[in-house]
């Protein structure tokens, strides 16, 4: 991999700088983005970049397949609709740092693997609203990630917002696949 030239940084961090994290931790500035511009080299009037003729629109790129939109059947979708799903295993989050709260989805996956399981309720405490730094909800914001990353994520059906009296908002549906 080559390393970016002094204007390819700059602009570089020109880019990132207005980029939304998706994590609410407060996030320090680059101080080379805010650097001033760099000043012209003697004869050139200005600077040059590398653009590509233009080409017809791109076609649009295949976004990965994410739990949340995993495909049930419609009888599956309507039960967890209603609520009429009962879990097999119900993990609470609450109280877990991220490193807990990873170790414990981990392990609840594997019994629930071996016990031929197919529904968890996992417990993650409601969205916290509001500009960053937030410092609640870390374990929820980061769940959808673990599932697609966890060694189990092939043993994944779907991921599903729970019914309203099974936590609603604060609680998701782990749906596992047949063995």
């Amino acid at each position: 991999m080559r390393k970016l030239s002094a204007e390819e940084q700059i602009l570089w961090s020109r880019v990132a700088a207005t980029i939304r994290p998706l994590s609410r931790e407060a996030v320090q500035p680059d101080p080379i983005a805010m650097a001033p511009k760099p000043a012209l080299a003697a004869g050139h009037s200005k600077l040059r970049a590398r653009v590509p003729a233009a080409r017809a629109a791109p076609a649009p790129l295949r976004t990965p397949r994410t739990l949340q939109s995993a495909t049930l059947d419609g009888a599956w979708d309507k039960r967890l609709r209603d609520g009429e799903v009962q879990a097999d295993r119900t993990l609470d989050l609450h109280g877990h740092n991220l490193d807990r709260a990873w170790a414990a989805i981990d392990q609840i996956l594997e019994q629930a693997t071996a016990a031929g399981d197919r529904v968890i309720l996992l417990i993650t405490g409601h969205e916290r609203r509001g500009e960053p730094p937030v410092r609640r909800g870390r374990i929820r914001a980061a769940v959808h990630d673990w599932l697609a990353a966890s060694r189990h994520s092939a043993r994944i059906a779907a991921v599903r917002p729970a019914h309203r009296r099974h936590g609603g908002g604060g609680s998701l549906y782990i749906i596992l696949r047949k063995r």
